[in-house]
């Protein structure tokens, strides 16, 4: 196991490190240029057809689900332990300034995600059951051509196996440990921690067989109604401890915008570099909106909207919803937190959800920040499980056809109680390397395909402005 953990860490510092970070921020970038900044030139476009359209009854068809629904199905995925666990990470690891390369890298991502929504709706087709699908390996094959499946089923690989750790098994233990954490909160002497881990594991299991048995439009319709629910909620938790500091927000910002540049001057040394600082920022900006991954398009695909423009402008709200609103707002209600009540950010040290249950903590006292964070952790990462049993089923079906789509869910409905009862700290380095692998062939085909996105962008503003 030690030799295992060896290989896989040499290889998540590849795939993880700054070569593979500037390559994405990198992409971004290239598709940002090409297209003429269509996520600041059109942002308030985006937002009147995304955002203004949310209360707007929509059908669908058979076999596909609203744009609103499939929007709700990738922020689902994306919207998880990230926003509150990893936003921690890169605060007490990279200091305030990590925020400003956080927004940074949402910025970017913006365009990246869009080019990867619009793609996905541009290459999908109707499988044997009548239900859209497309994602990375059908941009792929269909873009750049049959001789390029290679990379269609390799993307397959890492998302399917990536979907049974950190789109299930991580997500499940995230789950079970909050939920602990609340019960030792109450009473700190409570022993059976196991059997309420397999309760959950079990609860959780048949939750996600009646979803994920239900198909596509079943899925579109909870995740429609649970993720603007755990997000509202969240959102007024940490605007509360945000206004309730508002007398610290000078101090906050001033050291965001001068950590970011000078990191020794608003930590005292503890962070160390300035690249340390960006790392974090990044690292944490692409793990939590995934834009460049691949798996949201997987989601998108669904859609009944039929231009692939359209769609793609949810891409940017969903970026701009994960990093710039929730991710930003539990990095200011830790920071004020602790600027306003003396909470121990200990730079330098390995973050955890206790320090945002401590700064909600400061307005709802210990227990109800507590409470808050583990209701928060278990719908997003519950949300999470759902939106990735959908990748890993159109990934295994990709690669080996209809027939295998049943045997994939059973597997990973059973994977649900395996998270929920074991520990996985290994899985979790397994599943975070292949996550990252993942965005190797997408982003070859992004960039390879990036005209087609600049004709299809293009082209619909040109028919927009002829109405």
């Amino acid at each position: 196991m030690e030799l295992i953990a060896s290989i896989n860490s040499a290889i998540n510092g590849v795939v993880w490190g700054p070569p593979m970070l500037i390559l994405l921020v990198g992409a971004g970038i290239l598709l940002s240029c090409r297209t003429a900044g269509v996520q600041f030139r059109k942002f308030g476009y985006a937002m009147k057809n995304t955002l203004g359209k949310v209360f707007q009854k929509s059908q669908a068809g058979e076999g596909e689900i609203t744009p609103f629904q499939a929007m709700s199905t990738a922020l689902a995925g994306t919207v998880g332990t990230g926003n509150i666990a990893g936003i921690t990470a890169a605060v007490t690891l990279g200091g305030p300034g990590s925020i400003f390369w956080l927004w940074i890298t949402a910025l970017i991502g913006m365009c990246t995600k869009y080019s990867e929504v619009l793609l996905a709706v541009k290459f999908r087709e109707r499988n044997k059951f009548g239900d859209w699908v497309g994602g990375p390996m059908y941009y792929i094959q269909k873009g750049l051509g049959r001789n390029w499946k290679w990379l269609s089923i390799l993307f397959c690989i890492f998302a399917a196996l990536a979907a049974f750790g950190i789109g299930n098994a991580v997500q499940v233990g995230n789950i079970t440990s909050s939920v602990n954490t609340v019960i030792t909160a109450f009473n700190p002497d409570f022993a059976g921690q196991k059997t309420v881990n397999l309760v959950l594991g079990i609860i959780l299991a048949v939750l996600t067989a009646i979803v994920l048995f239900g198909g596509i439009k079943r899925l579109g319709a909870v995740c429609e109604k649970l993720v603007p629910f755990m997000a509202v909620v969240y959102i007024v938790a940490c605007l509360v401890v945000v206004i309730y500091h508002c007398r610290t927000l000078p101090a906050v910002f001033h050291d965001i915008f001068v950590g970011a540049f000078s990191p020794q001057g608003i930590t005292g040394g503890t962070v160390g570099s300035m690249m340390l600082v960006i790392t974090w920022g990044v690292k944490r900006g692409v793990f939590s909106n995934e834009a460049g991954l691949g798996s949201a398009p997987m989601a998108h695909a669904a859609t009944s909207e039929t231009d692939p423009v359209k769609q793609g402008l949810y891409g940017i709200f969903e970026v701009f919803m994960d990093t710039i609103v929730i991710c930003t707002l539990t990095g200011l209600a830790l920071l004020c937190g602790s600027y306003g009540a003396g909470i121990d950010l200990n730079y330098g040290v390995q973050g955890t959800t206790s320090l945002n249950a401590a700064a909600l903590g400061t307005v709802f006292t210990d227990k109800g920040g507590a409470l808050i964070i583990a209701v928060g952790l278990a719908l997003f990462a519950f949300s999470t499980v759902l939106s990735w049993a959908l990748y890993g089923t159109r990934c295994c079906e990709f690669i080996f056809g209809p027939k295998a789509i049943k045997p994939y869910q059973v597997v990973f409905v059973i994977v649900v109680i395996v998270g929920a009862t074991m520990d996985l700290s290994l899985a979790w380095d397994i599943a975070d390397t292949l996550n990252g692998l993942m965005a190797i062939p997408n982003l070859i085909a992004l960039v390879g395909l990036s005209g087609v996105v600049v004709r299809e962008t293009k082209r619909h503003f040109a028919e927009t402005a002829n109405k």
